[in-house]
């Protein structure tokens, strides 16, 4: 169907649907908007972190603030702690996906009270450390760390020196990976990567070319839809292993990721802000518009687009 076609009857359609909810003492966040005194969105500086799940957030909640509520919607590229940084002096208004980061919620929302907690974006996050499927079929027994000592001396590189090499991400990412090498006395030197797309690419060619790689990595992510990494069992997490940093000894946590907004745009009255604590979806919607970006080469606009013209029932949950 022609774009401008549908969006005139999906105009049509909402005004009669809104007029039977204003018989109906109902309201949505649009209706709040135009009331009068209302505030209007006005600007909404949504974070962006590096990696494409942060950025698919990012993109479907900006698209439909700008669609929808009229927000003019920008994305500052920050590093996940500058972002909190921002949302306390005011150059930022939310982070839609944050990983834990209990030092910062220490800082910025028990102590300064600058940062909310503005719900649950419905993903659920897992961390840790990565074969290529190859690996893990040439040498099953991989997977459990007791064995990694044992596999050393396959994964030196140039910069492990001498000992194996645990491939890391960017370095803004969460990881407790110096640590766990140290308590777990394993003979390993943690490099750093870099970005997700580097990380994406070494698991690429060590399978096209049977090189072994250790290597963090994270979910919800669109490359486990390409390739099945093998994830090596480290100790078993409990509550509160990881509660001396210096000390963990255990896997990483299972993430119930969450929404961020700065206590200002919380005040601001904006529409924007019942946006954000209304957006929630899956693993799969997440790591679907990650795809259109990552593989498929949409810019992040197009590719929320996609998504919400085919899941509109669920952008409409949100803006009520």
């Amino acid at each position: 169907m022609d774009r401008g076609l549908r969006r005139t009857r999906l105009v049509a359609l909402a005004a009669v649907v809104g007029l039977g909810l204003t018989a109906c003492g109902g309201s949505t966040i649009k209706d709040k908007e135009t009331k009068a005194g209302a505030a209007e969105c006005g600007d909404l500086r949504i974070a962006v972190n590096p990696w494409t799940g942060y950025v698919s957030n990012a993109h479907v909640i900006g698209l439909v603030a700008q669609d929808e509520l009229g927000c003019n919607v920008t994305y500052p590229d920050v590093k996940e702690q500058v972002g909190w940084q921002g949302m306390a002096d005011g150059t930022i208004d939310t982070i839609v996906e944050n990983w834990g980061h209990d030092d910062l919620v220490k800082k910025y929302i028990d102590q300064q009270g600058a940062v909310e907690d503005a719900g649950l974006t419905g993903n659920e996050g897992i961390i840790g450390w990565y074969v290529p499927p190859w690996m893990a079929e040439k040498y099953p027994d991989i997977t459990d760390w007791q064995n990694l000592n044992k596999y050393a001396d396959l994964f030196k590189t140039s910069e492990s020196g001498g000992q194996g090499q645990l491939l890391d991400g960017d370095p803004s990412y969460v990881t407790n990976d110096e640590a766990l090498v140290k308590n777990l006395d394993l003979d390993y030197k943690v490099v750093v990567g870099g970005s997700e797309a580097a990380l994406i690419q070494s698991f690429k060619s060590a399978e096209a070319n049977k090189t072994p790689l250790l290597a963090y990595f994270y979910d919800p992510q669109w490359f486990f839809s390409e390739m099945d990494l093998v994830k090596v069992n480290l100790p078993e997490y409990t509550d509160g292993c990881d509660a001396d940093a210096a000390k963990v000894a255990c896997d990483y946590p299972p993430y119930h990721l969450n929404k961020l907004i700065s206590t200002k745009f919380a005040d601001s009255g904006s529409p924007a802000v019942d946006l954000i604590k209304n957006f929630q979806w899956t693993n799969d919607d997440q790591n679907l518009v990650s795809t259109y970006i990552a593989r498929d080469g949409m810019s992040p606009d197009d590719a929320a687009q996609k998504w919400i013209d085919d899941n509109q029932d669920k952008v409409d949950a949100w803006l009520k």
